[in-house]
């Protein structure tokens, strides 16, 4: 009886917030609400004040604190500042903008981008490299103890990133390598790395990413590039 008067209530809760957002009730405040302190990193829209729109075009910042997410994977911007011509990338920037500051240093041997939340291995060349079949063993059996890691991870937690996740890491600004200025990361070589992410084209091949340029590629799995592990996501 008591569990049927559970779910009746967790039903009746969901159906009220659902009508919520229906109606077009306001988000819920999060670090950029209407009415605090102008903040540039918030006014998505500029035009010069926190408002609704801000909050649901900033999504990826408040929805962490779960509240309601209108746009649950909002694009971020590439770091070009430099414009070549009018309406081009660098003339608008326009995307989620980074947090300040990016990245932090956990003093453990990984790092915490504070854009996407992932946790990555601190000395980019850990590994020397190999197959793609080889890089996601080398990934996947990374732990505590090897890399300069004191993190207390172990076998698993660790992987390859996907694609998307590779990608994320990239300014577009910078090249040799193609990073956000001042990332804490060490010993990076200027060439492509392997993620996770086949290529549906020909499936004998997945995608790399050079973080000399930022280029994306995709080149047989028995290419021998580099290795960069990731945790989270």
């Amino acid at each position: 009886m008591k569990a049927g008067r559970l779910l009746s209530l967790g039903i009746a809760c969901t159906l009220l917030a659902t009508l919520s957002v229906a109606a077009g009730a306001a988000p819920q405040a999060g670090p950029c609400a209407p009415g605090t302190a102008y903040d540039p990193a918030c006014d998505v829209d500029h035009n010069g004040a926190i408002d609704v729109t801000d909050i649901q075009l900033t999504a990826g910042h408040w929805g962490q604190t779960g509240t309601y997410n209108i746009y649950p994977a909002m694009v971020p911007i590439t770091g070009q500042v430099v414009s070549y011509a009018v309406g081009d990338d660098g003339d608008l920037e326009r995307g989620v903008p980074w947090p300040d500051p990016r990245f932090t240093d956990n003093g453990n041997g990984t790092v915490t981008d504070n854009l996407t939340g992932l946790i990555w291995l601190k000395n980019v060349n850990c590994f020397a490299g190999g197959t793609w079949t080889n890089s996601l063993n080398q990934a996947n059996t990374l732990n505590s103890g090897e890399c300069g890691l004191t993190d207390g991870s172990v076998e698993g937690d660790w992987r390859l990133p996907n694609l998307r996740e590779m990608q994320s890491l990239i300014n577009y600004q910078q090249y040799g390598p193609a990073l956000p200025v001042g990332h804490p990361f060490f010993t990076i070589v200027a060439s492509a790395y392997w993620t996770s992410t086949t290529y549906s084209i020909d499936t004998s091949q997945a995608w790399h990413v050079s973080l000399n340029s930022g280029i994306v590629r995709s080149d047989s799995k028995g290419q021998p590039w580099y290795v960069w592990p990731v945790r989270g996501g």
